[in-house]
């Protein structure tokens, strides 16, 4: 059973994140900033990591920067799970190191859990 770790710091869209990806067959860990994700994913074997960039502590951006810098975690696929759409934030995420970039408003929760099952087959 695939690992995700979700970073969401809006409890109702963790929760909700959380209750659509188990019922799809997912195990789940669950952070609410960006310190929190960065031990969690140090510390647990996660397949993938859904990542909002605005959080408390510190930003996708910098979490980003962290994960992809170790070595144990560099492979992992991230998915950002943002409300930034410009042009501008979209390419700093993939200048980073970002797998796909979904934007919230523009994806239904079970189009998103579609979009993370095409990332662990394509991951393979």
């Amino acid at each position: 059973m695939p690992k995700i770790l979700i970073v969401e710091d809006e409890p109702i869209l963790n929760k909700a994140l959380t209750e659509f990806l188990t019922e799809a067959g997912f195990e789940i860990l669950n952070a609410f900033n960006g310190d929190e994700a960065v031990k969690i994913a140090q510390t647990k074997k996660v397949d993938l990591i859904l990542l909002d960039i605005v959080l408390p502590k510190k930003d996708g951006y910098e979490v980003l920067d962290e994960l992809k810098k170790d070595p144990r975690i560099a492979k992992t696929p991230i998915v950002l799970l943002t409300n930034l759409e410009s042009m501008e934030n979209i390419e700093k995420a993939f200048d980073r190191g970002a797998t796909t970039y979904l934007v919230k408003s523009n994806y239904k929760l079970e189009e998103i859990v579609g979009k993370i099952k095409e990332v662990l087959e394509n991951a393979k």
